[in-house]
């Protein structure tokens, strides 16, 4: 329950904001927030992390669906802690709410922007966080 509970929190809040910002905003249109460090600007990423491999929309959809079932399957497959699980969950949400992005428009919408990084958004984030905390399992040896 907890898995569905996160995905379900997490692709809310990112498909939200995605559609409250585009309805809003016009491509690139920044809206500073604190300025020369982060801004809200609309971005469309027609490639993956950082812009590369632009254009790829099918190799995208095809590899973030084979990682959704992955992840989804080790969920389901035996007793994992709750860090384990909150990490693939993370990690899950984070995936599909740019798939849906890929298939619904062909592009991932991104708006988090912070003047020394790429412009990312909520489901970027998720997927971040969820990885250091399974990095950080790993390394712990712990499941």
């Amino acid at each position: 329950m907890i898995p569905f509970i996160i995905v379900l929190i997490i692709l809310t809040l990112d498909q939200t904001s995605k559609i409250l910002l585009s309805r809003s905003l016009y491509l690139d249109q920044t809206l500073p927030l604190i300025k020369g460090v982060f801004d809200i600007t609309l971005v469309h990423n027609r490639g993956a992390a950082f812009g590369i491999f632009k254009g790829q929309v099918y190799l995208f959809i095809i590899a973030s669906s084979i990682a959704v079932f992955l992840i989804y399957s080790s969920l389901k497959s035996k007793n994992h802690s709750i860090y384990y699980v909150a990490s693939l969950s993370f990690i899950l949400a984070g995936a599909l709410g740019n798939l849906i992005d890929r298939v619904r428009l062909g592009y991932v919408i991104d708006f988090f922007n912070f003047h020394f990084w790429p412009v990312f958004n909520i489901a970027d984030s998720a997927i971040t966080i969820g990885s250091i905390i399974l990095a950080c399992l790993i390394f712990k040896g712990k499941d």
